[in-house]
């Protein structure tokens, strides 16, 4: 391919990444062992790559004939919004706008069916957590435009440097989860043969899936802006855990993407740490050898079960709760305090940098975070929220499930 940067370690299995980029290799293993999956054809690893639970997070897989839920996940839908908001950066106050977020996680008290059925989404036995990020590596960031590398891209994109943006990584909560196991529970980690109804059965709550997650983040956005008396528009909205049909070579195929930015799809931002630089990126298009597709993010150097145990002594709690230009961290839980520390992740320069040197981008700006929001910081009110509004979610489903098994009843 004419590109060290992208180097093929099997034939159809390829990793873009420099020889400085640390991979773990479990996550090449992963990548491996995936691509030689029966009918996949290519696999492309970013240098994001880290291990999953049914393959590598950070790479993108093109099949045919078959579909493989595994490797999308439970997160159907998860992906980055980006919104530009009328608060001038100048003036903002990280303390203030802490507290203006905190307990952005409580159910919303709005009107859940309208705003669904305003975007053309049905309603879900999971409605309750719409318009929350929950939790894992999930958050609503407020950041601030530290540079700008081209000027006309951010102006085209509608970015303004001197007034705050939102960033908001969520998706489908509970109800990708309940797609995956009731796939799971029938299937296994078998694929679907595609045009088969089953297939169609699983695209179809999986397309689902997407618009419930676009709708949440619409709505986190919505909340965050309404927190902090603000207006704001929505610059992008990208899912990078999903199944595309693609036509490769006169045959359909299904491309998988398991946190994997899309690069047909206009600009994209590629988040660091919650203590490190998010860039945003211009994707260079067409480029097949990538699979279409980017990095979705800084990746994990440390797995969640150990963060905590390696940074304890480098770290006090009070560090974790800020970040080094000045931000705020707002997390009332002290397991994923640790679980999410900065140190955590590769540094975002770096995997962009990969990213440049591939040819695959462009880099428009670098942001700073200043507000990132985990969970709330009293573990009593809204978090007690959520967790009861989990319960009812489950209920629900179970409900649906005994109706559909017995609907004469």
């Amino acid at each position: 391919m004419g590109n060290s940067i992208i180097a093929t370690r099997a034939p159809g299995v390829r990793v873009v990444a420099s020889a400085s980029t640390w991979i773990e290799g479990e996550a090449l293993r992963q990548l491996d062992e995936t691509g030689a999956l029966p009918g996949m054809r290519e696999t492309v690893g970013m240098p994001d790559l880290h291990p999953g639970k049914n393959g590598p997070v950070g790479a993108a897989f093109l099949s045919e004939g078959l579909i493989r839920p595994t490797l999308v996940g439970s997160d159907i839908g998860c992906g980055m919004a980006l919104w530009q908001t009328d608060l001038p950066a100048r003036r903002a106050d990280p303390e203030r706008i802490a507290a203006r977020l905190d307990g952005l996680d409580a159910p919303w008290d709005g009107d859940v069916a309208g705003w669904l059925t305003e975007r053309g989404v049905p309603p879900t036995p999971y409605d309750a957590a719409l318009g929350t990020v929950g939790h894992g590596n999930h958050f609503l960031e407020v950041q601030a435009v530290a540079e700008i590398r081209d000027a006309d891209a951010a102006a085209l994109i509608g970015l303004d440097p001197s007034r705050l943006a939102l960033l908001v990584h969520t998706g489908s909560r509970g109800l990708g989860e309940s797609i995956l196991r009731a796939h799971t529970e029938r299937h296994g980690a078998s694929p679907l043969r595609a045009d088969t109804p089953e297939a169609e059965s699983y695209l179809a709550a999986h397309d689902a899936a997407v618009a419930w997650a676009r709708a949440n983040r619409d709505l986190v956005a919505h909340r965050a802006l309404a927190a902090l008396g603000a207006e704001g528009r929505c610059l992008l909205d990208l899912c990078h855990n999903g199944i595309t049909p693609v036509d490769a070579g006169g045959c359909r195929c299904h491309l998988h993407r398991k946190g994997a930015a899309p690069a047909d799809r206009g600009p994209v931002v590629v988040p660091g740490s919650r203590g490190d630089v998010s860039l945003l990126v211009e994707p260079v298009p067409d480029r097949a050898d990538a699979l279409w597709s980017l990095a979705h993010g800084a990746g994990r150097k440390l797995g969640r079960h150990e963060a905590k145990a390696k940074l304890k002594g480098r770290l006090r709690r009070e560090d974790l709760a800020r970040n080094p230009f000045g931000g705020v961290v707002v997390c009332g839980d002290e397991r994923l305090l640790w679980e999410e520390a900065a140190p955590a992740y590769k540094p975002a320069s770096s995997v962009v940098g990969d990213l440049e040197a591939a040819g695959l981008v462009r880099i428009v700006a670098v942001l700073h975070p200043r507000v990132t929001f985990k969970c709330s910081l009293d573990p009593d009110g809204p978090a007690r929220a959520d967790k009861q509004a989990r319960l009812r979610e489950r209920r629900s489903a179970r409900a649906a499930k005994q109706s559909a098994k017995h609907p004469e009843r």
